[in-house]
């Protein structure tokens, strides 16, 4: 066995153990974390696979964005597990059999699909002749920012419109945030800040007090 073939299985086994504590994690925030772990070692089979630039949008657009954007509303949000839990044993054998028929078409596909070959060479090609080797990554790159800049530029509008949509549900005013509007601050005159009070250097002691002494 060698180097890339242990690092696979590494990866793999992480990956596997990641997605088995999304499931069963009891807290929403560690399942987001783990869901994490998964993408990272997703995305390291990925490179071992020669497709780095799956792997480099996986980490960026999943790890760096949409995760990110589940994690604050998880946290943010005042989730309650004891309603999340509820009914979990009653819809337990439909979700496992639908696991279990997902888990045997994996299963089918894979036993049939890996097949020793060489390792694609992409090389760009003129009347015949090979003139340069070029990466998936530009080739994907030149695809995706002239014929799909246009669907691009709609996710990414999709995505500006689910942060900013995420932040509005969580915005909530709260009484006990000490929160001072900013143009009251810079409107304040230093009278209002300071006030200065004349006093006597002495006073006399009240009639009250002295009275309560003797008694």
């Amino acid at each position: 066995m060698d180097a890339k073939t242990g690092l696979f299985y590494v990866f793999a086994l992480v990956l596997l153990f990641a997605a088995f504590k999304v499931i069963t994690a009891r807290n929403p925030v560690h399942a987001a974390l783990y869901l994490v772990l998964a993408f990272f070692q997703a995305a390291a089979v990925w490179i071992l696979l020669k497709a780095e630039f799956l792997a480099i949008t996986l980490v960026l657009v999943y790890v760096g964005a949409v995760m990110v954007l589940f994690l604050f509303v998880v946290m943010m949000l005042d989730v309650n597990l004891d309603g999340v839990r509820k009914g979990f044993w009653k819809h337990f054998p439909l979700a496992a059999t639908v696991g279990a028929l997902i888990a045997l078409e994996m299963a089918a596909v894979l036993m049939g699909g890996f097949r020793p070959s060489q390792e694609p060479k992409p090389v760009l090609a003129v009347a015949g002749e090979v003139v340069a080797q070029v990466s998936n990554t530009k080739d994907l790159g030149k695809v995706l920012y002239s014929e799909y800049i246009y669907p691009l530029e709609i996710a990414a509008v999709i995505l500006l419109v689910a942060i900013i949509a995420a932040i509005a549900l969580t915005l909530r005013a709260r009484k006990d945030s000490k929160y001072i509007n900013p143009s009251d601050q810079i409107r304040v005159k230093p009278g209002d800040r300071v006030r200065l009070v004349k006093m006597k250097p002495t006073v006399a002691a009240p009639v009250v007090a002295a009275t309560e002494e003797k008694a």
